[in-house]
């Protein structure tokens, strides 16, 4: 019984010291997955943030762009109306001068009245009146397509730099995106872990409850075996030399008995 009482508590102390071990590992496991659920779960909300925002700028960039676009459908129609109404100002112009100049060169034909001025003179403060008014308008008209060329090149511009926007600010959302997907997939997975990590430490604390129960039982039943024991066999091994002893005695008594007879 001694023998079974030793073994036996042996083997509960080494089981118990594993499962110790096992218990510590599994304490370190799950503090080690709650954190990485943790930080994952700040990353993934960090992720949607910044979509959210990117969202927010391509709309905001939309209506820009849209608004934009319209003052520019405005701008050139301004200045092609301006065009329109200047060149039919010029043809106006133009044909009224035309008729003037032809009246003048009639007139001229005819004797004057009084002193003749200076050959060219007349003709030459008519021309120049004329041409200063049409050269006016057609500056006026060339700088009205000077800026139709220069809005319009802006507009291109404008619409180059926002399709540029829009498609990098998309490719980083796609990017993102992805990067909630594949950090959901290894925070679902850390979870799944951490659920059976937790099983594992309950069914470690069930087991130590167990080799706890059954070391006060082994002790109950073995200590006073393991303490009596050395006692008992002491007084055994006295019974046995005192029969010993008394084998000896009587086994001289008898062969003395014989001597004697």
């Amino acid at each position: 019984h001694k023998d079974f009482c030793v073994d036996e508590l042996n083997q509960n102390q080494l089981e118990t010291e594993r499962k110790e071990r096992t218990k510590s590992d599994l304490i370190a496991k799950i503090e080690q997955l709650e954190s990485k659920i943790d930080e994952l779960s700040k990353a993934i909300e960090t992720l949607k943030a910044e979509i959210a925002e990117m969202q927010v700028q391509l709309k905001r960039a939309g209506e820009d762009r849209e608004k934009e676009n319209k003052e520019f459908q405005q701008t050139v129609a301004d200045q092609r109306e301006t065009q329109k109404l200047l060149k039919a100002a010029l043809s106006i112009l133009g044909e009224f001068y035309g008729k003037q100049k032809a009246a003048e060169l009639a007139q001229l034909k005819q004797e004057p009245a009084g002193p003749a001025p200076p050959p060219g003179f007349e003709e030459y403060k008519k021309s120049a009146a004329s041409g200063g008014v049409m050269s006016q308008i057609e500056q006026i008209i060339s700088d009205a397509k000077a800026m139709e060329a220069e809005t319009i090149r802006s507009e291109e511009d404008a619409q180059k730099a926002y399709e540029d926007f829009v498609k990098e600010t998309n490719r980083s959302i796609e990017a993102k995106s992805k990067d909630i997907t594949d950090k959901s997939e290894v925070k679902a997975s850390a979870e799944a872990d951490l659920v059976e990590t937790k099983e594992s430490k309950e069914a470690t604390m069930l087991e130590l409850e167990q080799l706890s129960t059954y070391n006060a039982e082994l002790h109950t039943s073995c200590d006073f075996v393991m303490k009596n024991f050395d006692l008992r066999q002491t007084a055994r091994d006295e019974e046995v030399e005192a029969l010993k002893q008394a084998k000896a005695i009587l086994s001289g008594a008898t062969f003395e008995t014989f001597l004697q007879s």
